[in-house]
């Protein structure tokens, strides 16, 4: 065998040392490009040495500093909580069929191929509260003590039939994979409040029922897509350890653990020196905020700290680990420490039958903790800066899927309207706002698309949704999309 060349590692060190196209641009921004654009400037670019960073143009002074959003996945009725038909007593097991013809009806493949299109009214009562006299339906009590705080939306709508371009659509803004999710835009744009803890943090809500059709969910609801990766959304599990792995291994002391960090951040910086890949920074970020969430996640997760009077509030189910009440209280203490978007995942709202047994299970299992997050927030003096929506990603229909029976029925998917109810935040509180037809089938009054939704959701974060963007394949990628949104301002205090 011949002896190795001794200048036979040069090679591999050229290929380390070569730089793409991209990476030249990149790493001229301060170098070359500097030098023009001060040749340019002139005086203007001395002058603004030593001065701060020039304010982001599509953002003003917010309402809200921080978001609580309850996603009920699987999509709630509306007849059944918010939309008050008594109309429709009268017509119990009235065939719709040629009625939904008539209007251009979309029919997921679950009752395409139904015979009949029976009429079901809701079989639970409904009374009107607090002194904007909402309609509540009896499976929220708790809800209807608090009418006075939020703000009903009654006439949302979205663009899709099924579940996972729904979902899609309502926390990334499409329909498409690959999108930023609403966590990770407001992340991006808003930065973080707390060094300690990430700036969108997910919960994942067990529910109760044993018989609740539970969709499932993926991350793309919480990624980052396009955007760096320190602005996806982390996880905090519901049992067991609130993150993996993020106690350090038996016979590592924290001081090495540091050092360890220090020469890992060495290592990164030549590479990124070298290769200019932004990954290799979001990297690095991950592995401190890890390190300085080992002190600060342990405090967060001890709910012992909280008194009686919180789970009195809240519900006994707060003091058990995962429940909905347990993680609304948990979003309260992450708000409180700074994190600036929360995210709880609720399912089993997917109710194709079986809907009266199934819904009040789990309008059980989110009443009262959501009265007592915004009473915690308001009597901590936070419901004013603090925005909370609550929802599903789309609504049902008014006819009966499978066997219609005067206590037992089913409901299908239903995009063109639903109800969502919002709070605080910069949102005018006691109000109900839009309104469908006779049927709860079409929207009549001040319509709310989804997209709507965003752009009122970043109006009052302090953010101009049209001027909002991230350049990602040659596109100015954005929330709201290309189609026109408006913020719904008649619903800001």
């Amino acid at each position: 065998m011949q002896p190795l060349p001794p200048d036979w590692q040069q090679p591999l060190e050229r290929y380390n040392e070569a730089i793409t196209r991209r990476q030249f641009f990149r790493t001229s921004g301060t170098g070359l490009g500097v030098a023009a654009l001060t040749a340019l400037l002139g005086n203007r670019a001395l002058a603004a040495g030593g001065t701060e960073a020039p304010v982001n143009p599509w953002k003003f002074a917010p309402k809200a500093k921080r978001a609580i959003y309850i996603s009920l996945i699987g999509a709630p009725s509306q007849l059944e909580l918010f939309d008050h038909k008594p109309a429709l007593q009268t017509r119990f097991r009235e065939d719709l069929k040629d009625w939904l013809k008539d209007q251009g009806e979309r029919l997921t493949g679950m009752t395409s191929k139904q015979t009949g299109f029976p009429l079901a009214p809701s079989i639970f009562k409904f009374a009107q509260h607090g002194k904007s006299g909402a309609w509540v339906s009896e499976l929220l009590p708790w809800t209807a003590k608090m009418v006075d705080d939020i703000c009903i939306i009654r006439s949302m709508k979205t663009d899709a039939i099924n579940h996972e371009p729904a979902n899609q659509l309502i926390y990334t803004g499409s329909m498409q994979n690959g999108k930023a999710s609403m966590g990770s835009w407001l992340s991006y744009g808003l930065g973080s409040m707390n060094q300690d803890l990430p700036a969108f943090v997910v919960l994942h809500a067990k529910h109760t029922s044993p018989f609740s059709n539970v969709q499932a969910i993926s991350s793309r609801l919480w990624g980052s897509g396009f955007l760096p990766g320190k602005h996806a959304g982390v996880s905090l599990r519901p049992q067991g350890d609130p993150v993996l792995y993020l106690n350090d291994a038996p016979g590592i002391p924290r001081d090495l653990r540091r050092r360890m960090l220090d020469g890992l951040d060495a290592l990164n910086r030549r590479s990124y020196e070298s290769i200019g890949d932004p990954e290799i920074q979001t990297r690095t970020q991950q592995y401190e905020m890890a390190f300085r969430m080992q002190a600060s996640v342990p405090e967060l997760a001890d709910l012992t700290q909280e008194p009686a009077a919180t789970y009195e509030l809240y519900g006994d189910e707060a003091r058990v680990r995962g429940s909905f009440a347990s993680s609304a209280l948990m979003a309260r203490r992450l708000v409180e420490r700074g994190v600036r978007f929360v995210q709880i995942f609720h399912r089993g709202w997917d109710q194709h039958a079986s809907l009266p047994r199934d819904i009040a299970s789990q309008c059980k299992d989110v009443d009262q903790a959501c009265y007592g997050l915004i009473q915690d927030l308001k009597q901590r003096g936070m419901l004013d800066d603090t925005l909370v929506i609550w929802g599903g990603e789309f609504g049902r229909t008014v006819y009966s899927q499978g066997t219609l029976t005067e206590a037992n029925y089913g409901r299908d998917h239903h995009p063109r309207c639903f109800s969502i109810w919002m709070a605080g935040g910069g949102v005018k509180p006691g109000q109900v706002y839009g309104e469908t037809d006779e049927m709860s089938y079409n929207i009549i009054k001040d319509p709310v698309h989804v997209r709507d939704l965003h752009a009122t959701i970043l109006h009052l974060m302090g953010i101009e949704h049209d001027r909002f963007s991230f350049k990602f394949q040659g596109l100015d990628q954005r929330l709201t999309g290309v189609v026109p949104a408006q913020v719904v301002k008649d619903i800001l205090a």
